[in-house]
């Protein structure tokens, strides 16, 4: 087979953390244990933006990729691919993500390789493609999580066709799909709820895997303080689906009673995170309250390494990839009660109701107090991450793209 795969988004600085991740491990790992296939990627072009990695927002209208909060955003240099062999073919493809122009050419740089199959690995699927697809669906945030639906700062009228388009080209990948990936039992269930007349043996739940994250031994540690010091460590974009506010609120009530705790916010600097740095300010734990920008693969894995726990207090997930790979530096996770996470973190995390900010903070002190449940969450999270590789997604994968071309 002649499979294609829209690579735009690879590489979590480019894709935006989780689905830029997963872009890059899919490649990757397919480029390793498929030999038979032939694999053309559609990679993003040097100097394309990276607003294009918001996945959570919807398709904006116009020839430029623009950020969902209106501003101008920087550029990405990105190096060509690493991923080499005789049954792989880089295309370089200058076409924004999540705008018009998208719709408009892609399917003609998609259609003329005369792929057996396609693989979008999000729901940004051109309506007007020719060629057969399989598609990813890694959550449905904009139709279960209103909040961050409306999360824009642009024109009420831009918004409601930026809205308008996303739940069009969604119906269509996955009415028009051949098969349907998704990341998590809960993801398909959310699939299944709002789109009834997709057939349930169309979609495939493939769980994803853990990129080990390395620590630079030259890295400055200043972030975390002294490092006897207990520290609360938050990691990923500031959606308000991620519910930072509330782990605000819950922060203030803890360090109330502990005033030696810090919390550390570590993601992508953007309207959002300004927004929920400003609301920090005003804060009576204000100067407790780290928030580490744009930080490195190897920032990350010093964060991870040296904070207390990880909490991830979000209302929507579909998978949830930085929960494990805390688990794999040996960080307790205390994470929010809803069903994707209980699916794949199972009994290695502490939970908590994430509407309710004194249980949230009840959950987060009690492991505080007891080490001995946090050494108890580290060895079950040990346990926890074999069930989740990336070699083996890449071959689920593969018997996928099999399935659709017999």
């Amino acid at each position: 087979m002649r499979i294609g795969i829209d690579a735009r988004m690879s590489g979590p600085t480019v894709g935006g953390g989780g689905l830029g991740r997963y872009v890059e491990e899919l490649t990757k790992n397919l480029a390793e244990v498929d030999q038979r296939n032939r694999y053309v990627l559609f990679e993003a072009s040097p100097m394309q933006h990276d607003v294009c990695s918001s996945p959570e927002h919807p398709p904006i209208p116009g020839n430029a990729c623009a950020s969902p909060s209106g501003e101008d955003q920087h550029p990405v240099n990105e190096p060509p691919s690493v991923l080499q062999g005789a049954h792989i073919t880089h295309r370089r493809t200058p076409v924004p993500w999540y705008t018009l122009a998208e719709q408009l050419w892609m399917p003609n740089i998609i259609d003329r390789e005369r792929l057996d199959l396609l693989h979008v690995p999000h729901w940004n699927v051109p309506i007007r493609l020719k060629t057969p697809f399989v598609v990813t669906i890694h959550d449905l945030i904009l139709l279960e999580e209103p909040r961050s639906a409306r999360a824009t700062t642009r024109h009420p009228l831009v918004y409601a066709l930026k809205y308008a388009g996303f739940k069009r080209v969604l119906a269509h990948a996955l009415r028009a799909s051949k098969k349907i990936i998704a990341v998590s039992e809960a993801t398909k269930q959310d699939i299944l709820k709002h789109f009834p007349d997709v057939p349930d043996t169309k979609i495939v739940v493939i769980y994803e895997g853990i990129t080990p994250l390395h620590r630079d031994p030259l890295a400055n540690t200043a972030d975390l303080g002294q490092p006897e010091k207990p520290v609360l460590l938050a990691v990923g974009n500031t959606y308000p689906h991620k519910n930072h506010d509330a782990l605000l609120d819950a922060f203030d009530l803890l360090h109330a009673a502990r005033p030696d705790l810090r919390l550390i916010f570590a993601g992508r600097d953007d309207a959002f995170s300004r927004a929920l740095q400003q609301k920090a300010q005003t804060r009576k734990s204000a100067h407790a309250v780290t928030f580490v920008k744009n930080p490195t693969d190897e920032k990350i894995a010093e964060l991870y390494a040296q904070a207390t726990m990880l909490v991830f207090p979000s209302r929507v997930e579909g998978f949830g990839l930085p929960p494990l790979e805390a688990m794999a530096s040996g960080t307790p996770v205390a994470c929010s009660n809803i069903p994707s996470l209980r699916e794949i973190l199972a009994d290695a995390a502490a939970y908590f109701d994430p509407s309710d900010r004194s249980d949230m903070a009840r959950v987060i002190g009690n492991l505080l107090d007891h080490p001995p449940l946090r050494e108890q969450l580290v060895a079950q999270g040990n346990k926890r991450i074999k069930r989740y590789d990336w070699k083996r997604m890449a071959e689920q994968t593969v018997r996928v793209y099999e399935e659709c071309n017999p």
